[in-house]
């Protein structure tokens, strides 16, 4: 048995954190955009770390990650600038500057497919990081924490990201984000009855299209554009108006009018570069429309792969049978079971 089987953790944090889905207004929240508003909801399945801390000398290794989804264990060497196997996790725990005088065993989970496009990337980080503030000494606000995130991605990793996800991750719940000037935004959370909630979550589905999303050329020809474009074209007012005609139509309990602000934001993404919406995702579109479905919106920026949310119409028994129409027409579709968070990022200690 190794040194590391044996010892037993003085301290064990975890930390959840969900994803985001139905981001109408993407794109705004940008460097390029420079100002943007942004729709997003931020749902379960989360993910989720934990951390066991132990004196440092009752360890062979200091940190240790445990890439569960990829079945990947592996020692983890401060102040170690390339980072190679799992860049995000290793970044961010390079940035939380671990104390020297404990050994930590981090295990990250996403019960998400990889490349779904909701933001998993984002909420991975905001649990890391919100669980390693714990240590020294846990003190960051949500909007710290996301704003960390954000800086891993695009100050470390050289990334393109907007704020959206990390900020929806820290916050969780239904938002409004306005962004006033890159990266900084506020985050207003829509607040509705209960009825309207539980009836936003039946109507709500999630398509992941069976292959994970990867940022392409076709991404980099959207980004020259817009940045030619400056931060007041018309493609981006269109998507920042999305977000507006989302919020009002939540607070009006209008369902059919959150159905359009979807398809209008789907709609601008193609307009931006047709290969933005995918053939698989515009067969999903066209089963949706047939089966009562009254609004979707390809998540994320777009592109090969990811996922998609629907927003069904009022008769239950009519999405199941969308649900079937879909998963039949492509063996790779698949739906994925959500619940609206009611929190954003949570942390909590037992041993």
């Amino acid at each position: 048995m190794s040194v590391d089987s044996q010892s037993h953790p003085i301290r064990v944090i975890n930390s959840v954190a969900p994803i985001r889905i139905c981001d109408n207004g993407g794109w705004t929240d940008t460097w390029f955009a420079g100002h943007g508003e942004v729709f997003n909801i931020g749902v379960y399945p989360y993910v989720e770390v934990q951390i066991k801390v132990y004196p440092a000398r009752a360890r062979k290794h200091r940190i240790m990650l445990y890439a569960e989804n990829y079945g990947d264990v592996y020692p983890i060497v401060p102040s170690h600038t390339e980072w190679e196997r799992h860049p995000l996790l290793e970044a961010a725990i390079e940035v939380m500057h671990v104390p020297d005088d404990i050994a930590l065993h981090i295990t990250v989970y996403s019960e998400v497919p990889a490349g779904c496009s909701t933001g998993t990337s984002a909420s991975i980080t905001v649990a890391l990081i919100g669980a390693l503030d714990r240590l020294t000494p846990g003190t960051m606000t949500p909007h710290e924490i996301a704003y960390a995130a954000h800086r891993v991605e695009t100050d470390m990793l050289h990334l393109q990201s907007g704020i959206q996800d990390q900020l929806c991750a820290a916050f969780g719940g239904i938002n409004f984000i306005e962004m006033f000037n890159y990266p900084y935004a506020t985050v207003s959370q829509i607040l509705v009855p209960n009825s309207l909630w539980w009836e936003l979550e039946r109507r709500l589905l999630l398509l992941f299209l069976g292959k994970a999303h990867q940022s392409s050329a076709v991404h980099e020809q959207v980004i020259q554009k817009l940045e030619e474009g400056g931060p007041n074209n018309a493609a981006l007012d269109t998507l920042r108006r999305t977000a507006e005609m989302s919020r009002d139509a939540l607070y009006a309990g209008d369902f059919s009018a959150l159905g359009r602000a979807m398809t209008v934001n789907t709609e601008a993404q193609g307009d931006l570069h047709p290969d933005l919406i995918s053939e698989d995702a515009h067969q999903i579109i066209d089963i949706a429309r047939q089966n009562g479905a009254i609004g979707w919106k390809v998540n994320g920026a777009g592109g090969d792969g990811g996922s998609i949310t629907l927003l069904c119409g009022a008769t239950s028994s009519e999405k199941r049978s969308l649900i079937s129409a879909i998963e039949e027409a492509n063996p790779a579709f698949k739906s994925l079971p959500i619940y609206l968070s009611r929190y954003g990022l949570r942390l909590w200690e037992y041993k």
